[in-house]
Parts: C-alpha cells; sequence; structure tokens
C-alpha cells in the first residue's frame, strides 16, 4: 500500500495485463497443444493441499519445507499449504481416484500457478506459474527421453534457440545409500573448506550441498567438484537405465552436456535427472527442471508406482522469448462502429448482438467521443473494418479498399462473413 492508501499487488506477484497476455497464451497454447499430441491429458489439482504431502515429499531438510512455503491452519485447525509445486498433487491424484488401474503410464499435465517465499527476483515470484508434465506408471527409460524430448520441442517451436541440457543419473534406493555415505565422510572430512549454509545441508542432506551450485561462493564451488559424485557409485541397473535415456535423446538429436553435480532439490527424486537452462546468469538461468521418482506415489500411501516429469516456469519462458525477441500480435477487431450524431444506437446494439453470433468480433464506443476519437480507437483496436454509421446510411470502411456507403438495411448482411 502506498503513502496515499492506494492498494497494490502483494510483493512477489504480478499481474498478466491485456498487453502481455498475447505472448502468455501463445506460450500456453503452444505447451498445450505439444503436450496432446504427445498423448499427455490435462488435470487440474487443488491450490492448496494437505501440509503433509509436501512435507513427506519434498523432504523435512529441503528448502521448500524448511524456508519456502506458505503453509496456514484453517479454521478447522487443519494445516494446509498453498502447492509450491506441481507433481506432488498431481500423484495425489492418481492414488486418489485410483489411476494406477487405467492403462499405464497416465500422461498428465497442468498448468497453473505455485507459491513459494523467496526474494522476488526477475523471473523469480512468489506466485508464479507452471507447466508441470508427468508420466506415472512406467520405468522406462524412453519415457524419460520423451518427456525431455517434449521439452525441447516447445522451445524449438516458440522460437527459443538460446538454452542448453543438462543431464545426470542421481542413482536409486539400491546405491545411492553408499554414495551417501562416502560424500558425507567426504563433506565432513572438508567442511573448513565449506561455507556455513553448505555445511548445514552437509548435516541434514547431504546432497543437497550441490543445489544451486552456481550462486556458491567459488572456493566452496571448487571445493564441490572435488567431492565424490554419484556416477562412480551407480548400480549397474541404473547405469544401464541412464545409457538408454542418452541413446534415446541422441536418436531423438536432443543435444546435451552430462553435470555430475546436477541433484534436484526436492527428496522424491531418482535415477535421471535433467534441466534446461537458458540465456541469463546464475539460478535465473534455469527454464525446466525435472527427472524420476519412483518412490514418489508409495511415499503418499499409493502402491509402488514409478514415474518422471518436469515443472517449467512461464515467466522464465516469457524472458528466453523476450531475449529471443519473439513477439506475438494481439487478435485484433474485425469490425468497429463508430458513431456520427444522430446515428441509432439501438440499432447497432442489435447488429454487435447478430455479428458476434457469427463469430465475428466486433466493438463500438461507449465513452462518448467525438467522431475523429472513435476512428483512433478503432485504430488502436487494429480493426480491420470500420463502419461510420450516419442516421440514414453507412460507410463501410476497409483498409486497403474503397469507401462504400451502404443503406442501414443493407448493413448487417454486407458484414456477415
Amino acid at each position: 500500500m502506498s503513502a496515499r492508501g492506494r492498494l497494490e499487488r502483494p510483493r512477489g506477484t504480478h499481474d498478466v495485463v491485456p498487453s502481455e497476455q498475447p505472448l502468455w497464451r501463445h506460450v500456453v497454447g503452444e505447451a498445450e497443444r505439444l503436450c496432446a499430441l504427445y498423448g499427455y491429458r490435462p488435470i487440474i489439482t487443488p491450490l492448496f493441499e494437505d501440509t503433509a504431502l509436501f512435507e513427506r515429499t519434498s523432504g523435512a531438510g529441503s528448502d521448500v519445507v524448511q524456508k519456502e512455503m506458505y503453509s496456514f491452519d484453517d479454521r478447522s485447525g487443519r494445516s494446509l499449504t498453498l502447492r509450491p509445486e506441481g507433481t506432488a498433487p498431481i500423484c495425489r491424484a492418481y492414488v486418489e481416484h485410483g489411476m494406477h488401474r487405467d492403462a499405464q503410464p497416465a500422461k498428465l499435465y497442468t498448468v497453473g500457478p505455485m507459491y513459494r517465499y523467496s526474494a522476488p527476483q526477475r523471473g523469480r515470484y512468489r506466485e508464479h506459474w507452471q507447466l508441470s508434465v508427468e508420466a506415472i506408471g512406467s520405468d522406462e527409460p524412453s519415457v524419460d527421453a520423451e518427456i525431455v524430448q517434449l521439452y525441447h520441442a516447445l522451445l524449438v517451436r516458440l522460437g527459443i534457440s538460446d538454452f542448453s541440457l543438462a543431464l545426470n543419473s542421481i542413482g536409486c534406493r539400491e546405491c545411492r545409500p553408499a554414495y551417501l555415505e562416502r560424500l558425507s565422510a567426504w563433506l565432513g572430512a572438508n567442511a573448513e573448506r565449506l561455507d556455513e549454509p553448505t555445511r548445514e545441508k552437509a548435516a541434514t542432506s547431504p546432497l543437497r550441498v550441490f543445489d544451486n551450485l552456481e550462486t556458491k561462493p567459488r572456493a566452496v564451488q571448487e571445493a564441490l567438484r572435488e567431492a565424490p559424485t554419484i556416477g562412480e557409485s551407480l548400480c549397474e541397473a541404473c547405469r544401464e537405465h541412464f545409457a538408454v535415456v542418452r541413446r534415446d535423446l541422441d536418436a531423438h538429436g536432443v543435444p546435451y552436456h552430462l553435470v555430475p553435480t546436477l541433484v534436484r532439490g526436492l527428496d522424491y527424486y531418482t535415477r535421471t535427472t535433467w534441466e534446461f537452462l537458458g540465456p541469463d546468469e546464475g539460478a535465473q538461468s534455469a527454464l525446466s527442471g525435472g527427472g524420476r521418482y519412483d518412490g514418489l506415489v508409495e511415499e503418499i500411501g499409493g502402491p509402488p508406482t514409478p514415474g518422471v516429469g518436469f515443472g517449467a516456469g512461464i515467466e522464465r519462458l516469457l524472458l528466453a522469448l523476450e531475449h529471443a525477441g519473439v513477439e506475438v500480435a494481439p487478435a485484433g477487431t474485425d469490425v468497429f462502429f463508430a458513431l456520427e450524431d444522430g446515428a441509432p444506437r439501438e440499432r447497432v446494439a442489435v447488429w454487435l448482438g447478430t455479428l458476434r453470433a457469427l463469430g465475428v468480433a466486433c466493438d463500438t464506443d461507449y465513452a462518448g467521443r467525438s467522431l475523429k476519437g472513435q476512428l483512433t480507437q478503432a485504430g488502436r483496436l487494429g480493426a480491420a473494418t470500420v463502419v461510420v454509421v450516419g442516421a440514414e446510411r453507412a460507410t463501410i470502411r476497409r483498409a486497403g479498399g474503397e469507401d462504400e456507403a451502404v443503406a442501414l438495411d443493407e448493413l448487417p448482411a454486407r458484414l456477415a462473413p
């Protein structure tokens, strides 16, 4: 609120105003069309869930649970949380609605707002919109590759070329425990080379010391790059799985680079993990991130069920489009009625209704403008046809054509598609 008492949007949120809608709708529309082509079906889950859903799946030591969740008690004393990410709610719906009895995998997607309390930055909001794409019910590595290739295809279709794909495997329940022992021992032996936040992570969730590695002090980055990596400890099954993922990505023509320190910030990830990185620097470079989560459905009370998916910020995509110079023209008005003094406004109202019923986008003046002002407004709206309505006759003006005078009774038929 300003000094004068004017109410403003909460810090860390943003309005998508009409001038920004064409590009926003273009991005969301392309994402939805592409998901449909790949067989993914839309799903909508609540904006808030039981807090336990995220505590159980994200991990008590994660930044999401410790620092970023918007949690509150409702009037009945139940702890609820505005969803910070889309995967856990979709998996909860998968279990609750018995989707494991349907043909597998269940290929699902949603586009909606997510909520995380963190310092607002460029492309990073406390309320941000996200595309979440999930394939639940298959452990085939080819599904990992397909879902990665889906997002790669989205970037290409949108006209974004300045991006890269980082790829890793973080193992499974069988091989990760032995690696964590090795990593914990190394972290303990090198604690003096780490900063305090990293030492805290080492004590609660050792794998997460690699989270946002590029944002850590340079000396800490250099130290952590000497730490043992999970790739050295993968079991044979994880090695084979990761080899097929890479083979299929090569077959799809999707370039990537292996990053042995790439981990995801939530506990439920296993095996394949990845990030698409855009043109911005540091932590804000991430366009999307995802991975496999073979234990998540079981963790929330469902049967053992593998899954894989990603989340992609819509705002980050818009910044990448801005960087690429991509623009989308707004949809113009088909017909605009400009009224001279004495024009029959009641007949114009009828014509508007008739044309709109036929699918013609049309409008008129509701601000008492002069005729000149009305013509200016028609130009602002990008009207393809302007009809100047007088008391007895009308003049039809089409871009690139000559003015056409018609009787008022003939006007609807001359404007109909």
